[in-house]
């Protein structure tokens, strides 16, 4: 078996020349009178051998899969980020991996693609038709989805990612659809980077009234500057069409990494929080976490929809960098500086022995002077000091004051 082995490597780099391969005791002749080859080719690995060797085989399979080879269309010219965003999800799955990217408007040559995107004047899913610009076309998720809440108009990379978003994603992460956490990546993956991309497309803008000022490096802003200039000698898109749909690729990829392997495990860690808040304090309204840093905001609120949590927690327990302890105010809303409930107003400002002598606890460091957060030598001592905070709202509540 060994000299097969020489044998194919020998012919594969052109040394049949020089020894009859149909006879082994020619082979060991010129192999003990090469010893620098014979070395060379003991080392040589057996599979990349037989791979060499079939590849007049591999190249005849290449050919007749080039004949059944699927086709993507989608319009020429100017490209714009929907309809590059909306190839590279495609590409991704495996049906459409090895697809031929058609750009042309010519209705004879789109006919022909298994797949048409912002182009050709239809929206047909039966028929793998998703274009937005006909004039009947108003759908958002939620008009497709009754159960997804967005209401953004969709372009052709929200049409996709809408009808294979779920394949894409188990694809690319490993998990299953119907999968819960992939249901939440699905989710977070459209309110947090195709909407956007939906939206400037159709020219939907972020706010009502003149912004104060101008935004001009979103991502749909660098996919059009890959355009050719107007002023530019080859008005030929296809290179930038290219490099748009790489550059496009490589941010969804980062963005969805990000969220499977940091923004999920986070939301593990607030989930299972509050599904022990009443462990902590009775009142279910205080939550602890062993480890600082994790971003828990966000979570909380959503968490706080999903789980049916009626009453709204108020504090955040978790500890700092020096192994002291910190209880910060759960704010009213994401884009908020109002707290749900502040530490107490005569706390504020004050420091150390000072603050422990006024709360009478012991172990307190400080209390910002916004009432936002406080922290204490221990555990127990930040726990005291929100639920001291609760006693007083709800002695001042059973007063009837605010």
């Amino acid at each position: 078996m060994w000299w097969c082995v020489r044998t194919a490597a020998l012919n594969l780099t052109k040394i049949t020349s020089h020894i009859n391969l149909s006879k082994p005791a020619s082979v060991l002749r010129f192999l003990n009178s090469q010893a620098n080859v014979n070395r060379c080719l003991t080392s040589v690995d057996v599979t990349v051998i037989e791979q060499r060797y079939m590849s007049t085989e591999a190249k005849r399979l290449c050919t007749e899969n080039n004949m059944t080879v699927k086709k993507i269309g989608t319009h020429n010219g100017t490209f714009h980020c929907d309809e590059v965003l909306a190839c590279f999800f495609l590409r991704q799955l495996p049906e459409y991996k090895d697809a031929e990217i058609i750009r042309t408007r010519d209705p004879a040559q789109l006919a022909e693609c298994d797949i048409v995107v912002d182009v050709g004047g239809e929206f047909d899913p039966k028929r793998h038709r998703y274009d937005h610009h006909q004039r009947t076309f108003a759908e958002n998720f939620h008009s497709l989805c009754p159960e997804k809440p967005w209401v953004t108009k969709l372009s052709s990379a929200g049409l996709v990612y809408l009808h294979f978003g779920r394949q894409l994603l188990a694809q690319l992460t490993q998990l299953k659809e119907g999968d819960k956490q992939l249901e939440v990546l699905h989710d977070k993956l459209y309110e947090n980077f195709v909407e956007e991309v939906d939206a400037v497309d159709n020219g939907i803008s972020q706010c009502d009234g003149e912004a104060r000022y101008s935004i001009s490096t979103t991502l749909s802003a660098r996919v059009a500057h890959l355009n050719p200039r107007w002023n530019s000698k080859s008005q030929d898109t296809e290179e930038g069409f290219r490099k748009a749909m790489k550059m496009v690729g490589e941010e969804f990829l980062d963005r969805l990494d990000f969220y499977q392997s940091a923004w999920l495990p986070a939301r593990a860690v607030v989930e299972e929080a509050v599904q022990a808040r009443h462990q902590v304090d009775p009142s279910g309204e205080v939550l602890v976490f062993s480890q600082g840093g994790c971003p828990w905001k966000e979570h909380l609120f959503a968490l706080e929809k999903e789980l049916q949590v009626e009453t709204p927690i108020k504090f955040v327990l978790y500890p700092d960098q020096n192994g002291q302890w910190r209880v910060q105010c759960v704010p009213a809303g994401l884009n908020t500086f109002q707290n749900r409930l502040s530490l107490l107003e005569e706390w504020r400002g004050v420091r150390d022995d000072a603050l422990s002598e006024l709360s009478g606890i012991k172990g307190c460091i400080f209390v910002h002077a916004g009432g936002f957060i406080g922290g204490n030598k221990t555990q127990e001592g930040a726990l005291e000091m929100a639920r001291r905070t609760l006693q007083a709202a709800a002695r001042s509540s059973a007063n009837g004051s605010s």
